[in-house]
């Protein structure tokens, strides 16, 4: 009987439930608002679940972890587990636990490799492991959404405007102005950190993750790969290397 692996992002934004099973499939994944008692005894039943890990950045309910553990064995996804990295950083203790997840998937995907990773979720945030499997840290920066929002936040007159796709350069509206500035910028400035660390670390794979993807389509000048779950595939390899007796 295949074993299953329960794996929780909980983000900003969204929280994410995925289960795997031993040959690395994703066999499911929900994204709610709010985890709750009910979402997780449903996986715990639908599937043979020995083993978990969660990371989390955001608001969590520390309960329902408690009430989890005594139903599976949970990890908490930390600097202190054992990782397939070096973590060089030098502040461990603050590095978010999906940087962690983040850049053992990149890793995972191109190991042996210089490997840039980057997630556009509510912060723009890159990690880059080495060619000698080494994490040595990257850069946080407002996300889209943010910035779209700082922008009636801190002005008397700019309206919010909800991110979409744009296919122009000049805006002709206010609206456009917006969105052109917001995304166009978004995407130089990717364009540029992808410039910069291939101009230091050469060959450079880089891979992208997170919510803002789409809006970047056809905006980038540099060859990415798309890896839409990284940070919860990222969580897995660590559950995995962790969890070696189920």
């Amino acid at each position: 009987m295949d074993q299953h692996f329960l794996v929780i992002d909980i983000g900003n934004t969204n929280q994410k439930i995925a289960i795997y099973n031993d040959a690395e499939q994703l066999l499911s994944l929900q994204q709610v608002p709010i985890l709750t008692q009910d979402l997780l005894s449903e996986a715990l039943t639908n599937f043979s679940i020995k083993a978990g890990i969660v990371s989390s950045v955001g608001r969590d309910n520390a309960s329902l972890f408690d009430w989890l553990k005594t139903q599976i064995r949970l990890f908490t996804c930390c600097p202190e587990l054992e990782l397939p990295i070096d973590l060089c950083y030098h502040t461990p203790n603050t590095l978010g636990p999906d940087r962690i997840a983040n850049a053992v998937g990149a890793n995972t995907l191109f190991p042996n490799q210089n490997v840039l990773s980057i997630q556009t979720g509510s912060c723009l945030v890159t990690d880059f492991v080495n060619a000698q499997n080494q994490y040595l840290g990257g850069t946080i920066a407002p996300g889209l959404r943010m910035r779209f929002q700082s922008l009636p936040l801190l002005t008397a007159k700019l309206p919010l405007i909800e991110p979409h796709p744009i296919d122009f350069l000049i805006g002709k509206t206010t609206e456009e102005s917006i969105l052109s500035g917001v995304i166009n910028g978004y995407a130089c400035e990717i364009d540029m950190l992808i410039q910069r660390y291939a101009e230091q670390y050469s060959p450079l794979k880089v891979v992208m993750t997170g919510g803002d993807t789409p809006v970047l389509e056809g905006k980038l000048k540099n060859s990415i790969f798309a890896a839409p779950n990284l940070v919860l595939f990222g969580l897995y390899k660590i559950l995995r290397l962790n969890a070696t007796e189920i």
